[in-house]
């Protein structure tokens, strides 16, 4: 047996075996997969299962590529039959109650008649060319249709989530109606500096998507019936019968997810002629004090450890922003629906949030600073020029404070008389349920996301997950949990952790050596300005053995320190290019010479068990 194996008939019968399990692997194992990503990227969600699982009327869905059109475009097709195996998958998941079908459209056919009739979106290869065709189409027994225009390939990390969401639409098309009130202008407006129209928010688009919204008068006194979530974005200097109605709300049972702010960057509307002194503040106070919590009057948060770096302009080094915060992973709340999964948020001049002292609700804290933060005064914001100064101020308190909130329980109303005209609402309420967040700015486009026109249509690159976060929320508290975890699965790339922990170790550093030769310059200054006081005003200008002396031996301690910080910075790159020699040792070296070792010792040892 053994000389048959090294033989040349064996090596032929190895070879066909190898040949026959291929065949037999692409014939009946396609579907089979071994998924070793951290997130299990590319393994149907839990989530994906319970929507597919209430289908209750069967769903039809038209794959629709251009397959003969992409033959030269190899990473197009690559991506085509990734989605093509995604929804083979739900397929077999939904047992019978998804019909698939794949169309290749080619031109002037019948099949790219009903694709236009859809609404799929057709891309020009070239100039007076073919298009092509990389959309979905969903139909449902009612005759209700939801489509995906078009598969972008950078989206490929959202590719699960687009095609549960537009299942959920077709099961549940009656969507949750959101009211929406808000200070600022996120759904477009009129921007006075540049007099041009400003498209709305991409996070209104995106929630567009799956909501239905209705849009509410800053005076409203009643919350409508049909809203199943309210959305307050900076509820600045609310009438009281609004506040009211906003109390009333909540306690028959209505959800809120509220937006404050105790200095929003996004209210331009604070710096228009004629407006009070930059007061960019919102608060809900007495209806917070209700609920048992309350924003800290006045204060924006200060994080040394997670300040965004920020560019100061052309030629100048970017400088980290103690008030523009990124927030990783650990500083969300993984147990929670709303921010499990979660990569990062960003915010900006954000308040602080509190429980108050024997209040009957439960304060649950969503995203929280490190313990390397500080309250800031409001006023330090109004005129901050260099965000620098901040991290130069900030003396961390050892406190992790809570920056957004969800709270539930028991709740008294606000105005338990009532208010003139109404003295008949609810006095209290078992169980409130909403989530309160102390910024407004993380909602604007800057924070979060890049949007760019591809053929007349905004295209969201996002960079944070601020609305995810937002949508999240939202689908939490109108009753949808099974798209929430579909959502959260993360993206594709992944942040360099210990290399940004090496930045921020070398620019403390950086930091403590910038002051020192500052206080040490100022003392020299003051012992110079000692010496240079003489009795005969002839002889003021000139320099004194001991005046000499004393320069000579700053100048010294000036070039010594300045060595020490270009020390600093080399040893900065040295730490991170030592790090990059590592990895590239193991994936490249390592692995291959292990993996070798193991098979010769492999072998070794059968020559030995047969020998």
């Amino acid at each position: 047996m053994k000389k048959l194996m090294y033989s040349g008939v064996g090596l032929v019968l190895i070879a066909l075996a190898f040949l026959a399990f291929n065949l037999f692997a692409s014939i009946s194992l396609t579907g089979a997969r071994l998924d070793l990503t951290e997130q299990k990227l590319y393994t149907i969600s839990s989530g994906t299962k319970q929507i597919l699982a209430e289908l209750d009327e069967p769903v039809e869905l038209d794959f629709f590529y251009s397959d003969a059109a992409t033959k030269d475009l190899p990473a197009l097709r690559t991506y085509a039959k990734r989605v093509e195996e995604m929804l083979e998958a739900y397929q077999r998941e939904a047992g019978g109650k998804l019909k698939l079908n794949i169309i290749d459209p080619e031109p002037f056919s019948a099949q790219e008649d009903k694709a236009a009739e859809f609404g799929l979106q057709a891309i020009p290869l070239q100039p007076g060319g073919d298009s092509i065709y990389f959309g979905l189409a969903g139909k449902n027994a009612a005759g209700d249709v939801q489509v995906i225009p078009f598969f972008a390939l950078d989206q490929e990390e959202f590719l699960e989530y687009e095609i549960s969401r537009l299942l959920q639409s077709l099961a549940k098309p009656e969507r949750p109606v959101v009211g929406v009130l808000s200070g600022l202008q996120i759904n477009g407006g009129f921007d006075m500096a540049s007099r041009q129209p400003t498209p709305p928010w991409m996070v209104m688009e995106e929630i567009r998507q799956l909501f239905q919204i209705e849009s509410l008068k800053a005076d409203v006194d009643l919350i409508p019936e049909n809203v199943s979530v309210l959305l307050l974005v900076h509820p600045k200097q609310l009438p009281q019968q609004t506040l009211y109605a906003i109390d009333q709300f909540v306690l028959r049972g209505g959800k809120l997810l509220a937006f404050v702010d105790p200095f929003s960057e996004a209210d331009s509307q604070a710096e228009m002629p004629g407006a009070m002194a930059l007061d960019k503040s919102s608060d809900l106070e007495p209806l917070f004090k209700a609920w048992g919590l309350r924003m800290l009057p006045d204060q924006v948060l200060g994080d040394g450890s997670y300040a965004m770096s920020v560019s100061m302009g052309q030629d100048r080094r970017p400088v980290r922003h103690a008030a523009w915060l990124s927030l990783p992973k650990s500083a969300l709340d993984q147990e929670d629906i709303s921010t499990a999964g979660l990569e990062n948020l960003t915010v900006a001049a954000a308040g602080m949030l509190e429980p108050l002292e024997g209040a009957k609700t439960r304060f649950i804290p969503l995203i929280q600073s490190s313990q390397y933060a500080m309250p800031f005064d409001v006023k330090r914001f109004a005129m901050l020029q260099n965000p620098e100064e901040l991290i130069r101020e900030l003396q961390p308190t050892g406190e992790r404070f809570t920056l957004a909130a969800r709270i539930d329980g028991p709740a008294q109303s606000a105005y338990p008389e009532g208010i003139e005209g109404r003295k008949d609402g609810l006095k209290q309420a078992d169980n409130i349920n909403l989530i309160v967040v102390a910024d407004t700015d993380m909602l604007s486009d800057r924070m979060w996301v890049q949007v760019q026109d591809f053929f007349g249509q905004r295209i969201p690159q996002p960079w944070a997950d601020n609305a995810s976060f937002t949508i999240n929320a939202l689908d939490n508290l109108a009753g949808s949990e099974a798209l929430i975890s579909v959502r959260s699965r993360g993206r594709f790339t992944r942040p360099f952790e210990v290399v940004e922990a090496l930045q921020r170790e070398a620019e403390t550093r950086y930091r403590e050596k910038e002051q020192a030769l500052q206080a040490r310059l100022a003392d020299t200054e003051q012992k110079l300005a000692a010496l240079q006081q003489n009795d005969d005003p002839s002889k003021a200008l000139e320099l004194t053995p001991e005046q000499q002396a004393t320069v000579r031996q700053f100048l010294q301690e000036k070039l010594k320190i300045r060595k020490e910080l270009r020390e600093v910075r080399y040893q900065l790159n040295a730490d991170i290019e030592a790090l990059g020699r590592t990895l590239k040792f193991v994936n490249i070296a390592l692995m291959p010479l292990l993996l070798t070792l193991g098979v010769l010792a492999l072998w070794l040892w059968r020559r030995r068990k047969h020998g």
